[in-house]
């Protein structure tokens, strides 16, 4: 997949430098789009109109020069980097390595992403390179428009989240209840613990890896983010949220739903209704041209019309409609846009979830 880049390049235009860089691993979702290159230990990327890699060592070199979309690859030794550690230690040598690679390439001023590395910044002012901080992040912006080929890919690891949380649901609705109202299945008590390893399980199968998953029930589904443990039980809500990582194109897909096994009681039965309601209400704002804060204010309406608080009409509050609608979600599974308070204009290319 070849990037459009022309909107970095017009970014670099307007602030008057001369390249974008960047100095990550490839876990770093910039680096991986920018350089197409997997790699686990930080490398330099450099964007002045062609894509530019520089490595500390020659181990990901040849693989580098055949799998990456730099028009360039090159070293620290190809830059005297062994006679600079002798002469100046070895911080300098570097600096003074990624100093010399950028002026192989005329490049004398560049913009860099917010979490660039301080010392990495600081070594190359050193060297007479100007460094300005982009508080924006540009790159990020770029990538937050897909092309057909990144849509599909989510597409694929959403399929793979599909038959996930099908196989979450098939263990709860085929769960008993025992007389401790805990769920049981296959004779064992059913746990968090033991739907999250069935959800991973399934997920590796599709050739998909995730850090983590929530499977939260009763009080745990009520604190956002709140992995769950222990005893799923019987008349309480429990919160699935799945959010994996395909192992092959590196694209996320992130889903949520509430299940519940068991006969659920007024006041779970009226959020459940109202969240259902919020969630076709922003998915009916959601169009091309609105902005992300528009659909999650839509959202914000339907739980303030029925009088509970949301974070729009009281910063403070605990309880209530606390989390954004959505956000984008692709190399990074929260990433632009916004589906929340100052979220922008939403554009072609972009991909949202929608979870209030």
């Amino acid at each position: 997949m070849e990037p459009d880049l022309s909107a970095l390049e017009a970014h670099l235009e307007e602030r008057d430098v001369d390249g974008y860089l960047l100095h990550s691993d490839s876990e770093d979702a910039d680096q991986y789009y920018l350089s197409g290159f997997d790699a686990p230990d930080p490398f330099v990327s450099l964007y002045d109109g062609e894509v530019r890699l520089l490595f500390a060592r020659s181990l990901e070199y040849g693989r580098a020069r055949a799998e990456s979309r730099a028009a360039t690859v090159e070293r620290y030794v190809d830059f005297d980097h062994e006679k600079l550690i002798e002469e100046h230690g070895r911080h300098e040598a570097t600096n003074r390595a990624i100093a010399g690679f950028l002026a192989a390439h005329g490049v004398d001023s560049v913009a860099v992403p917010p979490r660039f590395p301080l010392r990495t910044a600081d070594g190359l002012r050193g060297q007479g390179v100007s460094v300005a901080a982009d508080p924006e992040s540009a790159l990020t912006a770029v990538r937050a428009i897909k092309t057909d080929e990144e849509v599909e890919r989510v597409r694929e690891t959403q399929r793979a989240n599909e038959a996930a949380m099908a196989r979450a649901e098939e263990l709860l609705a085929g769960a008993s209840i025992d007389d401790e109202d805990r769920l049981v299945h296959d004779g064992d008590v059913l746990t968090s613990e033991r739907v999250r390893e069935a959800i991973e399980l399934t997920l590796l199968r599709h050739g998909c890896a995730l850090d983590e998953t929530i499977v939260a029930c009763g009080a745990d589904a009520a604190d956002p983010h709140d992995r769950g443990s222990g005893p799923l039980r019987a008349d309480e809500p429990i919160i699935v949220d799945v959010f994996p990582r395909s192992k092959e194109s590196k694209y996320h897909s992130d889903m949520t739903r509430t299940f519940l096994r068991g006969t659920p009681g007024d006041t779970i039965r009226e959020w459940y209704d109202l969240t259902a309601e919020a969630k076709a209400t922003a998915l009916d704002a959601l169009e091309v041209g609105v902005t992300g804060e528009a659909v999650h204010g839509a959202a914000c309406d339907v739980y303030e019309d029925a009088g509970l608080p949301t974070l729009r009409s009281d910063e403070r509050t605990e309880t209530g409609f606390i989390p954004s609608t959505g956000h984008g979600v692709g190399l990074d599974v929260h990433e632009l846009p916004r589906v929340s308070p100052g979220g922008g204009e939403l554009r072609p290319g972009h991909v949202v979830t929608i979870e209030p």
